[in-house]
Formats: structure tokens, sequence, C-alpha cells
């Protein structure tokens, strides 16, 4: 092999540069660096870290890895063919980069321990011949990688359904905690109305932001996480933001802007203090600053408080000129969500009927009486009747 022709193939990589600042391709690329200037021990080094680099992301082989990021890639050319675009000077860079890691991928371990042999002396030969090997493959191509950004998208957000901003970082969530339809409990009125808004969102529509607010314990957070479990939600994507990092919100949305997927910014339990710097920050987000919010983006928060703002008895009683102003400032943020779905506590009946359920679907063999009256007990010293509630006492029995 022409380890100096394949060394320059690499470091001539245009189109999937992203690649290269990865640890694999680092320690792939001083591997053949040492073997192009004769360094033994600097080649046994950069091999030994290539395995353990490439066992540390899971992968049998280099090839199999090359094949898992050259699909999920966020470099220009997987954009621009998931864009359905043409560029022909990008798609030759993307095409030569491609032929450039299959003549990697395509080594065989044998052959760079035999050279390693050759650059070090015999005290190490037994050290060669004990060292691991990763699988030879080439699970990709030019065709079968951009048929499938065409097809399924490229980068994170065709890989990964969920997300968590934080730190100013998205980070994907491989498996999300996502109820499915059986495990809600209620509010069959309050979870239709989120999602119609939400399939028009999916339809290209620009949609209301939407607050979900109401008494604890009564399915909110649950109804925006489920919408991911729910046909014809495939493109849809969900970012979670703690209140603590809504300051790099605006960036994050801007990136969103274009793509393929919906996007539904998630933002749970949330309510300010008087003071809260990052009050001003939702709300230009919301509504209000000179850019518009992207069409493929919404906003859906939960709360226990319909106006979001924490006000003291002091406040609406005090001596300021401009009181009620203040007020409506306060309260205007939560009418910055064109809808405002309301979460209630059941009703007493509703309650215990949801308790008969629940009993059912867990075994429980009390008499209905005896059920109610421990039932209507817990619920007094241990929440409010709720689904919540309801669920915790069964649990209890």
């Amino acid at each position: 092999m022409n380890l100096k022709a394949m060394l320059a193939a690499l470091r001539g990589v245009t189109a999937y540069k992203d690649l290269l600042a990865q640890p694999v391709m680092k320690r792939a690329m001083e591997l053949l660096s040492c073997f192009a200037h004769g360094d033994g021990l600097g080649g046994l080094e950069a091999y030994t870290g290539l395995f353990y680099q490439l066992r540390l992301e899971g992968q049998p082989g280099l090839g199999h890895w090359l094949g898992e990021a050259l699909r999920w890639s966020e470099g220009p050319y997987p954009l621009l063919a998931q864009r359905g675009d043409r560029d022909p000077a990008l798609e030759q860079a993307a095409k030569l980069d491609i032929s450039a890691f299959e003549l990697l991928a395509s080594v065989d371990c044998d052959k760079w321990l035999s050279h390693l042999g050759r650059l070090l002396d015999s005290d190490y030969q037994g050290v060669l011949t004990s060292l691991p090997r990763w699988q030879r493959g080439i699970p990709f191509s030019f065709d079968l990688l951009t048929a499938a950004y065409r097809e399924e998208g490229a980068g994170q957000f065709a890989r990964y359904r969920a997300f968590v901003w934080e730190g100013g970082a998205l980070i994907p969530v491989e498996h999300p905690d996502c109820p499915a339809s059986e495990q809600l409990l209620g509010y069959d009125g309050q979870r239709a109305e989120v999602e119609r808004n939400t399939r028009l969102l999916m339809e290209g529509k620009y949609v209301n932001n939407v607050l979900l607010y109401g008494e604890s314990g009564t399915g909110k957070s649950a109804t925006v996480k489920h919408l991911l479990t729910l046909p014809g939600m495939e493109e849809l994507r969900l970012i979670e933001a703690d209140k603590a990092d809504l300051g790099g919100l605006p960036a994050l949305i801007r990136r969103l802007e274009g793509r393929r997927q919906k996007f539904v910014v998630f933002i749970d339990d949330l309510t300010f203090d008087r003071d809260d710097p990052t009050y001003s920050v939702l709300k230009t987000i919301l509504e209000g600053g000179v850019e518009r919010r992207p069409q493929n983006v919404a906003v859906y928060a939960t709360s226990n408080r319909r106006h979001l703002v924490r006000q003291t008895i002091s406040e609406r009683a005090g001596d300021e000129m401009d009181r009620s102003e203040t007020i409506r400032e306060k309260t205007s943020l939560a009418d910055r969500f064109g809808l405002r779905v309301l979460f209630q506590g059941l009703s007493k009946a509703e309650f215990l009927a949801l308790v008969d359920m629940l009993a059912d679907q867990h075994g429980v063999k009390l008499e209905r009486e005896e059920l109610h009256a421990r039932a209507v007990a817990w619920e007094r010293f241990h929440g409010a009747q709720t689904p919540r509630t309801a669920l915790q006492f069964i649990l209890s029995l």
C-alpha cells in the first residue's frame, strides 16, 4: 500500500473536514504520518490509540466508524443533499473524500502490523503479534450516503428526535422518556388542542406558541413529550431547555431555520421571579424582537402559574402610581403564548373514577367503598385530585 499517497488523499479532504477533527480520524492520521516518516514507536502508539478509540465509541472497525460518521455528518455536502440542491464542485469534492475514506477502511490490520514490524526491531515482535485487530469492511459508498441524505436527512437532527439545551450546547437524548397513549390519564380535550397545533406545525404552517398551565401532576409535561410517539410526527424534534439556559436560545433558534425538521422548544415548569433577567429574553423569543421566529419552530412551556411571574400581596397593594401598569407588564408574558391550555384538578367523581380504572389495571382487589375511602384519605394528606396522586395511591397499596 502507498501510505504517502493515502496520507496525501486524506489531507486533501475538503467536503468532510468535520470528520478529520474527530478522535478516531486523528489517530488514523497519526498512524499514517508515523509510517510515512519511519517512526515505528509513534506508529505503535497510534495503532493502539486507534483501536482504543474505536472500542470507546462502540465500533468494531474503522470502516464501520467511517460509515456512521459520514452518515451523520453535518458538513456542507450532506446538508446540500438533504435540501435536494445541486453543486457540481461540492459533489465532486465529496466523491473524492469518500474514495479516500474507502481506501483507508480497506487496509487490513495485518498490513498495518506488518509495516510496523519492518520499522521496529525484534524486541517488539512479540508485542505486535499479540495486538488486537479491528474488523475490516466498507459499509458505505457515495451513492448510498447521498440517497440517505435525501430521503432521511443529515446530521444530528436526522439521527435523534430529542435534545437537551444545556450550557449553550445541544445534547442528543438517545432514549427520550416519551409516555405512550395508554399511560396518559384524562384531559383528552386539552391534549387534542396541543396535538392540533403541532400537526399544523408539521404541515409547515406558522403556529401559536403554547402554554400548558394548571395544577401539578395533571400531565402537562407528559402531553408535550407524548407528541413524539404520534403517527405523522416523524419529523418533529423536541428540544428541552431549562429556564437558566434561555440566554442562548435565540442563537439556537436561528440555527434551526431552514431545516426540514420541525422543532418544539420545550421549557418545563416555567416561573419567573420579579427581577429575573431571563424574563425579557423569553419575551423577545416569543414575540417582539427584530427577528421573526422561524416557521418550523414553536415554543411550548408548562407552568403551575397562569401568569408565570410570581407576585406578592404587597406588590398588588403597593403605593406605586403605575402599579396597574407594572402588574400588566408582568402578566403580559403569558399572553404572548397564542394557545393557553388549562389543566385543572379533577372533580371528586372524576378522581375516584380514575382510581377505579387504575385499580383494575393493577389488580387491586379492595371493595370499591373501602378503596374510595382510602383514596380520599390519601389525597387529603398527599396531594390534590390529579392523575399523579391517583397513581401514587394505587402504587402504595
